[in-house]
């Protein structure tokens, strides 16, 4: 059958590219033709135009576009550029996507025509932003897509609330899905304080952890180095205190993946790597400290010593993702947070039984793959009735 999927796959994000190319090889690996919908909308990233900036009740919409709209300038004047063209080689070489991107709606309909499914994909694609709110594309309400069978794996909210005001548009969007499910147990509160019938609803986990296997991506160079790996995205606050102690302890150097809206200064030695490079040094590494949901993700896929550090503060609503995952797993206890940094190296040296987290993963992997397999039989009966 022919996928499209939907996600952020533009982004040049390592954990971005990392659950776009999971779900993808997914759908590839039984044998079926999947390709990511080149939908790269305005208002992400860039901001999207200003609305009504004469209208003084709007000064904190405009004010986050026009913040945004300068960051991206800055990142395209001042940012790496090695970096930005690992990031465009990566979507190239092992996303499968050329051409240009498709900015509105109106040009989704050549390019999802002849779908028999569609899948909107795992990342923070639900996450109403200030411009746009909730974009519908992103729930798969498509002109031209109505012979295609719209299912949903694993999108996240990004945070453990959105504004009741969005729960209308919630609902009737969620309705036009004939498969729904979510990251987060906090995704399925969501829907259900909407309205949502959520017993059908079901917590799968992120594309990374589905895919399972990252083998053919870290065949080489894959010796140990005694180094310990941070990943910091959002702030440094927290995880430089903790990543700076686990060297410490360890007798081990910090190296640092940049990321490029990176707005403080380097942790230990700073690096830049491609994406296959960046999942290269984590499965490298003697240890891991990351902030970030997937570098968390990754390192439990990947059987590494980690730390999971708190976002702090105002941010600690997008602590949701993670503390689900280490749920999941079965490893609460390595989370830290700005009250426990100093148990951080007592927290690292506790020895992880592995054996037990890969029972829980299978298991998880299995409900989900259960949950799509469902999917692609149903689409399958439908086009051969």
């Amino acid at each position: 059958m022919r996928i499209g999927i939907l996600t952020y796959h533009f982004s040049d994000n390592y954990g971005a590219l990392w659950q776009a190319h999971a779900l993808r090889e997914w759908f590839r690996a039984r044998g079926h033709v999947a390709e990511f919908i080149p939908y790269h909308p305005h208002h992400v990233e860039e901001g999207g135009p200003l609305d009504r900036p004469w209208n003084p009740a709007l000064w904190r919409k405009n004010a986050t576009i026009l913040y945004m709209k300068l960051s991206q300038l800055q990142r395209r004047l001042l940012g790496d550029r090695a970096m930005r063209a690992g990031f465009e080689a990566f979507r190239r070489d092992h996303l499968g996507i050329s051409g240009a991107p498709l900015r509105d709606v109106s040009a989704l309909k050549a390019a999802v025509a002849g779908c028999d499914m569609l899948v909107c994909g795992s990342d923070q694609i639900w996450n109403p932003s200030i411009q746009r709110g909730l974009d519908p594309v992103y729930f798969l309400d498509i002109p031209g897509a109505e012979r295609a069978r719209k299912i949903a794996y694993a999108p996240s909210f990004g945070r453990n609330e959105i504004e009741e005001a969005r729960y209308p548009d919630l609902l009737r969007l969620v309705r036009g899905l004939h498969g729904v499910s979510v990251r987060e147990e906090s995704g399925r509160a969501i829907l259900d304080r909407a309205g949502f019938d959520t017993e059908a609803v079901e917590v799968v986990p992120d594309p990374t952890l589905l895919l399972g296997n990252f083998d053919p991506m870290l065949r080489d160079n894959l010796a140990p180095e005694d180094v310990v790996f941070c990943y910091a995205l959002r702030t440094d606050a927290g995880v430089r205190e903790a990543a700076k102690a686990t060297g410490r302890a360890l007798g081990m150097p910090v190296v640092s993946a940049r990321n490029n809206r990176q707005r403080w200064r380097d942790i230990g030695t700073g690096i830049a790597p491609t994406p296959v490079d960046w999942l290269r040094q984590l499965a490298r590494a003697r240890a891991v400290v990351s902030n970030s949901f997937h570098g968390v993700a990754l390192s439990i896929v990947l059987n590494r010593p980690f730390l999971a550090v708190a976002l702090p503060g105002k941010k600690a609503g997008l602590n949701a993702r993670v503390l689900d995952l280490l749920d999941m797993a079965g490893l609460q206890d390595r989370l830290v947070t700005t009250d426990t940094l100093t148990e951080a190296p007592e927290r690292l040296a506790a020895s992880i039984g592995w054996m037990a987290v890969n029972e829980r993963l299978a298991s998880a992997r299995q409900a989900a793959e259960a949950y799509l397999e469902k999917q692609l039989q149903t689409t399958h009966e439908y086009n051969h009735e």
